[in-house]
């Protein structure tokens, strides 16, 4: 920051309330995406579609996250105000589109216009509106905490992972309190109330007065020319290992309530999901901060994959899931491997646009940082639906205090994460070479 900004003082230069206070107003809103499971049913039940119809709304939202950060990292690069906006319209607008189609699907059910609808308003106004506003404020957090960049990320994007936890009991009691056609009513109230929070984060967001754009040669090389001035496998490990980690987290996470389930603790679903939330956020602020005291941020991602094959290694050696029921220490192990799954999958969301940074530097950090975001578009397409289709087609159904679930199917998706784990741990280890701090 300059001397005359730091001798002007007062609120228009504060990091906190230019910086991370806005990250909060933003993530906070956009993260309730992962608020989808708590009312999914209700909406395949209102518009008279099976669930698995309107699955495909959420992992729409997921892609099109991914892929208008890839497209619109430059928007975000060259003018931070324009693409929180957007980012604002484009959720609030997408939310409160989703509940007109609810609303006319419940006066037409079975009506493709209302899936399709769904699908445009939830998965592409909406992703658009999650792409760039999961963008907009991590640059600029990054310069304003220039000395703890980790800890600056780490708690916007725990704001992201921790809107799950603050949002869905709010949105389960606006469901069971609104009435008839409570769940599209939701949708529009929660639409009026996210797009006040982003407008706010919108109008408070602000680079520090110090820091002056690229310009001249530097200002004209893309992203993709910054990205190919270093060995172009060192890019391609950190996107690769970044796609593994998030297939992995959404593979166990998507059968973490049933996992729980089988393992005899019914009861304690909803519990166990807000304590794994709250572990998801953990990681996403305590991984990064703690790789700010470290020389190469890339060790983070060795722990965190060597940590998840160790405790999935253990869980698939003592068949945990298929033999937890009454089993006090399976029990706590199967636990353990959800809530460390949790921590490395926020974790490796928090410390991607830091580890970035210290490899290409901060002149095209959001646009390199989008692009990298497309490995969240594709692994969202991926995860859930590979974790489903091992256990539809592997294992057989059995009841466990009168719920079905498949045993066999769940230790059989821990095979594949866990080879997918030492794959990660490989890449991150051979391509992804170190960076010292002081030389990013």
């Amino acid at each position: 920051m300059s001397e005359n900004a730091k001798k002007s003082g007062g609120w228009r230069t504060n990091k906190w309330i230019r910086a991370a206070i806005p990250a909060l107003l933003l993530h906070c809103s956009i993260g309730t995406v992962y608020c989808w499971s708590i009312f999914s049913q209700e909406i395949a039940d209102y518009i008279g579609f099976s669930k698995g119809a309107t699955e495909w709304a959420f992992s729409f939202a997921i892609f099109f996250l991914g892929m208008s950060a890839a497209f619109l990292g430059n928007v975000v690069e060259k003018d931070i105000h324009k693409s929180s906006l957007i980012a604002a319209i484009c959720f609030a607008g997408g939310m409160a589109g989703t509940g007109f189609f609810i609303y006319y699907g419940g006066n037409n059910p079975g009506s493709l216009v209302a899936l399709i609808g769904i699908y445009i308003c939830y998965g592409l106004i909406m992703g658009i509106g999650l792409g760039t506003g999961y963008l907009s404020p991590v640059k600029t957090l990054m310069l304003w905490f220039a000395d703890r960049k980790g800890l600056a990320t780490g708690l916007a994007v725990a704001g992201f992972g921790a809107a799950k936890a603050i949002a869905s009991p709010i949105m389960q009691s606006m469901l069971e309190n609104l009435g008839e056609g409570g769940i599209y009513k939701m949708f529009w109230i929660l639409a009026g109330v996210y797009f006040v929070m982003m407008f706010i984060g919108h109008l408070l967001l602000k680079k520090p007065e110090g820091w002056h754009e690229p310009s001249g040669a530097e200002k004209s090389q893309s992203a993709w020319s910054v990205i190919k001035s270093k060995p172009i496998m060192n890019y391609i490990g950190i996107w690769l290992m970044f796609y593994i980690n998030i297939t992995c987290g959404l593979a166990l996470i998507s059968q973490e309530k049933m996992i729980v389930k089988c393992i005899g603790l019914a009861s304690a679903v909803g519990i166990i999901s807000t304590v794994s939330a709250v572990f998801n956020a953990g990681g996403r602020l305590g991984l990064s901060a703690w790789a700010d005291t470290m020389k190469d941020r890339n060790t983070i991602y060795k722990i965190i994959f060597i940590l998840s094959i160790v405790f999935t290694g253990i869980v698939i050696a003592t068949k945990g899931i298929a033999n937890g029921e009454g089993n006090t220490l399976l029990i706590v192990l199967v636990l353990a491997l959800i809530m460390v799954v949790n921590a490395g999958y926020g974790g490796g969301f928090s410390n991607v646009p830091t580890l970035l940074s210290d490899h290409y530097g901060m002149s095209n950090i959001s646009a390199i940082h989008g692009i990298t975001l497309s490995a969240w578009a594709f692994a969202g397409l991926t995860g859930n639906q590979m974790a489903n289709w091992i256990v539809n087609h592997f294992g057989e159904e059995v009841e466990v205090h009168g719920t079905m679930v498949n045993p066999t199917g769940y230790q059989t998706v821990l095979l594949v994460t866990i080879a997918l784990y030492i794959v990660a741990l490989i890449l991150s280890m051979v391509c992804v070479k170190p960076v010292k701090k002081e030389e990013a």
